[in-house]
């Protein structure tokens, strides 16, 4: 029994001193990372956005009209489809020396909603674009611009993520490295919802009861699919001062052995 609790000791003792090691690491477009005898570079990738079956419903009824905001790669399909691609700009994370831990994915650009006089309100605009995503929370941050006087915000609490699919912690090696992930079931929060109303002028007769109702499916605003890819590669090793020491060493004693032999 003793040894048994000697092992569990050095065991939690090995896995505390990994949870030490472990560094909070971004890796952005265009750069690269070295940490623990790594280098991670090349990230690429890209976010869609689909809009759920039932967010296009509401936009249908208000007569939305849809534009990209740069740089985005918008493809609609009247009210049957939209989908807004995002390039990946920045991935963040934790790294043990063994396996990345990805915490957060950020994307540029988006789309703007434009809406105007009818039966479900006055009319305005929404505008919501650079998504960070949060996989440590599940939430999905973003720039808002709205008209009637909301403006700008900057990094708002936008939707939850209901489900996570796809793995979201990646074991090093060497070579491209591919991670496909699909977020789904994008609830929003109340805050940003009141937002979205009063930015793009819903009334409260037609106009927000029908937002209201895209929350209620199971879909919610829609999915987000990713696919992501990096480059890892091992940094070579260089030896520690003691090593020089020791190889400085070894070559003294070999040239007192060759002097040895000289005067024989």
């Amino acid at each position: 029994m003793k040894f048994a609790f000697k092992s569990l000791a050095i065991a939690a003792a090995f896995v505390a001193a990994g949870a030490a090691n472990a560094s909070a690491l971004t890796l952005n477009v265009g750069e690269s990372v070295t940490d623990q005898g790594w280098t991670v570079s090349g990230l690429n990738g890209s976010g869609t956005l689909s809009f759920s079956g039932t967010l296009l419903g509401a936009l249908e009824l208000g007569e939305v009209t849809i534009s990209a905001v740069d740089p985005v790669e918008l493809t609609i399909n009247g009210y049957t489809s939209v989908e807004a691609k995002a390039g990946i700009t920045s991935l963040s994370g934790t790294f043990d020396g063994t396996t990345v831990a990805v915490q957060g994915v950020s994307t540029a650009g988006g789309a703007k909603q434009s809406l105007g006089a009818n039966d479900v309100g006055s009319g305005g605009y929404v505008s919501i674009y650079n998504l960070r995503v949060d996989l440590t929370t599940n939430d999905v941050y973003a720039t808002l611009d709205g008209g009637n006087g909301v403006g700008i915000v900057n990094d708002l609490k936008l939707w939850h993520i209901t489900t996570v699919d796809g793995p979201t912690s990646v074991a090093a090696q060497e070579g491209t490295i591919t991670v496909t992930n699909t977020l789904s079931g994008l609830k929003i929060y109340d805050a940003a919802f009141n937002l979205f109303t009063q930015a793009a002028g819903l009334n409260e007769d037609l106009g927000i009861p029908s937002l209201m109702g895209v929350n209620d499916d199971p879909s919610g605003y829609g999915t987000i699919t990713s696919t992501i890819t990096v480059t890892a590669a091992k940094v070579p090793a260089i030896p520690e001062p003691s090593t020089y020491a020791l190889m400085g060493l070894g070559l003294v004693g070999m040239s007192l052995v060759a002097r040895r032999r000289a005067a024989k």
